[in-house]
Protein backbone atom coordinates (compact mmCIF):
# COMPACT_ATOMS: atom_id res chain seq x y z
CA UNK A 1 0.00 0.00 0.00
CA UNK A 2 1.55 3.38 -1.08
CA UNK A 3 1.45 6.52 1.57
CA UNK A 4 2.20 9.96 1.53
CA UNK A 5 3.94 11.05 4.83
CA UNK A 6 3.50 14.86 5.80
CA UNK A 7 6.11 17.17 7.72
CA UNK A 8 7.09 20.15 8.33
CA UNK A 9 4.24 22.96 8.79
CA UNK A 10 3.08 23.95 12.82
CA UNK A 11 3.46 27.90 13.92
CA UNK A 12 4.94 30.84 12.03
CA UNK A 13 4.32 34.70 12.16
CA UNK A 14 2.79 36.57 9.48
CA UNK A 15 5.61 37.66 6.95
CA UNK A 16 7.41 34.84 7.97
CA UNK A 17 8.07 31.10 5.85
CA UNK A 18 7.29 27.25 6.83
CA UNK A 19 8.12 24.22 4.98
CA UNK A 20 6.15 21.16 4.25
CA UNK A 21 7.72 18.19 2.74
CA UNK A 22 6.09 14.81 1.37
CA UNK A 23 7.61 11.55 0.79
CA UNK A 24 6.15 8.61 -0.88
CA UNK A 25 6.56 5.40 0.48
CA UNK A 26 5.37 1.61 0.76
CA UNK A 27 4.65 0.21 -2.26
CA UNK A 28 6.09 2.08 -5.08
CA UNK A 29 3.75 3.88 -7.76
CA UNK A 30 4.68 6.08 -10.94
CA UNK A 31 3.98 9.72 -10.11
CA UNK A 32 2.10 12.09 -13.09
CA UNK A 33 1.53 15.10 -10.80
CA UNK A 34 2.17 15.83 -6.94
CA UNK A 35 0.01 18.50 -5.19
CA UNK A 36 -0.86 20.35 -2.13
CA UNK A 37 -4.05 21.26 -1.13
CA UNK A 38 -5.45 22.96 1.90
CA UNK A 39 -8.65 23.36 3.95
CA UNK A 40 -8.94 25.59 6.30
CA UNK A 41 -11.70 25.79 9.14
CA UNK A 42 -15.31 25.77 8.37
CA UNK A 43 -14.09 26.34 4.23
CA UNK A 44 -13.88 24.00 1.93
CA UNK A 45 -10.41 22.17 0.43
CA UNK A 46 -9.02 24.61 -2.03
CA UNK A 47 -5.90 23.36 -4.34
CA UNK A 48 -2.99 25.52 -3.47
CA UNK A 49 0.01 24.32 -6.51
CA UNK A 50 0.83 21.39 -8.03
CA UNK A 51 3.97 19.89 -9.98
CA UNK A 52 4.40 17.39 -12.91
CA UNK A 53 7.03 14.64 -11.97
CA UNK A 54 8.52 14.46 -15.92
CA UNK A 55 8.77 18.38 -17.08
CA UNK A 56 8.54 20.12 -13.73
CA UNK A 57 5.85 22.27 -14.82
CA UNK A 58 3.79 24.09 -11.95
CA UNK A 59 0.58 25.51 -11.43
CA UNK A 60 -0.19 27.91 -8.72
CA UNK A 61 -3.74 29.73 -7.42
CA UNK A 62 -3.70 33.15 -7.63
CA UNK A 63 -3.69 33.60 -3.66
CA UNK A 64 0.23 32.26 -3.53
CA UNK A 65 1.60 33.22 -6.54
CA UNK A 66 5.48 34.88 -5.60
CA UNK A 67 4.72 33.54 -2.21
CA UNK A 68 4.88 29.37 -2.66
CA UNK A 69 6.96 27.68 -4.17
CA UNK A 70 6.42 23.82 -5.12
CA UNK A 71 9.46 21.47 -6.32
CA UNK A 72 10.18 18.03 -6.11
CA UNK A 73 12.80 15.29 -5.40
CA UNK A 74 12.58 12.89 -7.96
CA UNK A 75 14.98 10.51 -6.87
CA UNK A 76 13.34 10.33 -3.15
CA UNK A 77 9.64 10.71 -4.47
CA UNK A 78 9.32 13.81 -2.40
CA UNK A 79 7.43 16.75 -2.89
CA UNK A 80 8.03 20.29 -1.13
CA UNK A 81 6.28 23.70 -0.49
CA UNK A 82 8.12 26.68 0.65
CA UNK A 83 5.55 29.44 2.09
CA UNK A 84 7.43 32.55 2.44
CA UNK A 85 5.24 35.98 2.83
CA UNK A 86 2.58 34.24 4.97
CA UNK A 87 -0.31 36.15 6.22
CA UNK A 88 -2.98 34.52 8.55
CA UNK A 89 -5.72 33.61 5.55
CA UNK A 90 -2.62 30.64 4.59
CA UNK A 91 -3.63 29.33 8.45
CA UNK A 92 -5.47 25.65 7.24
CA UNK A 93 -4.54 21.86 6.96
CA UNK A 94 -2.07 21.67 4.17
CA UNK A 95 -2.47 17.95 2.25
CA UNK A 96 -0.34 16.99 -0.17
CA UNK A 97 -1.86 14.75 -2.96
CA UNK A 98 -0.56 12.59 -5.53
CA UNK A 99 -1.87 11.48 -9.28
CA UNK A 100 -0.24 8.08 -10.47
CA UNK A 101 0.72 7.78 -14.64
CA UNK A 102 -2.20 5.86 -15.67
CA UNK A 103 -4.88 7.81 -13.30
CA UNK A 104 -5.96 11.31 -13.82
CA UNK A 105 -7.23 11.79 -10.02
CA UNK A 106 -5.83 12.63 -6.77
CA UNK A 107 -5.78 8.94 -5.88
CA UNK A 108 -3.09 9.12 -2.90
CA UNK A 109 -3.36 11.65 0.15
CA UNK A 110 -1.24 12.63 2.88
CA UNK A 111 -2.55 12.95 6.36
CA UNK A 112 -2.55 16.44 6.52
CA UNK A 113 -0.03 19.21 8.12
CA UNK A 114 -1.38 21.95 10.52
CA UNK A 115 -0.33 25.49 8.83
CA UNK A 116 -1.29 28.44 12.06
CA UNK A 117 0.20 31.64 10.70
CA UNK A 118 -0.73 34.46 13.54
CA UNK A 119 -0.09 38.25 13.06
Amino acid sequence: QAQLVESGGGLGQAGGSLRLSCAASGRPFRVRTWGWIRQAPTKERQFVAQITWNTGSTYYTDSVKGRFTISRDNAKNTVYLQMNSLRPEDTAVYYCAATPLASGTWDYWGQGAQVTVSS
